[in-house]
């Protein structure tokens, strides 16, 4: 049945999945952005039916925020009474406790079904210019279903499939931020800050796809991977102490010459990757 999809924040992932509903499903995408000229952007390119606005909230079947955690909290308090009664809303924030917390208590006071949500999908650059239809495909999404009902959680999972996802993975809100303190934030840091040696800029002709890979995810949005970390700061600087802590060991084991135990540290990495890549644990 056709339905009627809000998306609120239409920059990489909003926009990206305004497409993807509107290519492959037949769904009508009501857009809600800030910024008129990307509203109008998307409405001239059709990655949306028409431009919403306050009065138009009651419309969504389903509302997806594609915004930053604090600014997706702050717009369900101010908007959650204007939602239409059973409305499926799904965030698509990369921290989930803080916002499973705040959003789950209030979609239920009026009347709304929450499900957390976080697409594992991007690109080294931000924006509704950056988004496109394709960014989904074979991609995860994570789902953070606690006090959904089963029917809810299975339209959600459909309707993430439909738009090119490879898996829809179930979870909690303390364990994706756990894992995801690992499998994402931990990455932006370490290539961060990898980038910062002196010998940056004097690098071309040196470098390979070692380089490449470790400092893709480096350029960044700084103001929304801010907020990203401190939400999840106890997560993240426990990642942040392990790898300090096996960087000391390899440091001190390089300092002093030491060949057996360099070596039983890289072979004690090597052989670690190998077991996860065989178990499947790159997906």
């Amino acid at each position: 049945m056709k339905k009627k999809i809000g998306i609120v924040g239409l920059g990489l992932i909003g926009g990206s999945l305004a497409k993807a509903v509107k290519k492959y499903t037949e769904n009508t995408v009501i857009g809600y952005d800030k910024s008129e000229t990307v509203l109008d952007a998307a409405t001239a390119e059709k990655s949306i039916d028409f431009a919403g606005d306050l009065l138009s909230l009651s419309e969504p079947d389903i509302l997806i925020i594609a915004l930053y955690p604090g600014q997706t909290i702050g717009f369900m308090k101010e908007n959650a009474p204007r939602l239409k009664k059973g409305c499926l809303v799904i965030d698509t924030c990369g921290v989930k406790s803080c916002v499973c917390l705040a959003l789950g208590p209030l979609c239920r006071e009026n009347g709304l079904i929450f499900i957390g949500g976080h697409p594992m999908a991007g690109r080294e650059f931000s924006g509704y210019s950056y988004s496109t239809p394709e960014l989904f495909q074979g991609a995860n999404m994570i789902l953070t279903p606690e006090g959904a009902g089963e029917g809810a959680v299975s339209e959600a999972s459909a309707f993430f499939y439909r738009l090119g996802f490879g898996k829809v993975v179930m979870t909690t809100p303390e364990n994706h931020d756990r894992m995801i303190a690992f499998t994402s934030q931990l990455a932006h840091v370490v290539s961060n800050a990898y980038i910062k040696s002196p010998e940056a800029l004097l690098h071309h002709g040196y470098s390979a796809n070692s380089y490449r890979d470790l400092t893709r995810v480096a350029r960044l949005n700084e103001e929304m991977w801010t907020e990203l970390f401190l939400f999840n700061r106890d997560a993240l600087t426990a990642e942040i102490d392990t790898v300090i802590k096996h960087l000391g060991e390899y440091r001190d084991a390089i300092a002093q010459n030491d060949e057996t135990r360099l070596k039983a540290l890289l072979k004690e990495g090597s052989d670690l990757k190998k077991q996860i890549d065989d178990y499947g644990g790159q997906q």
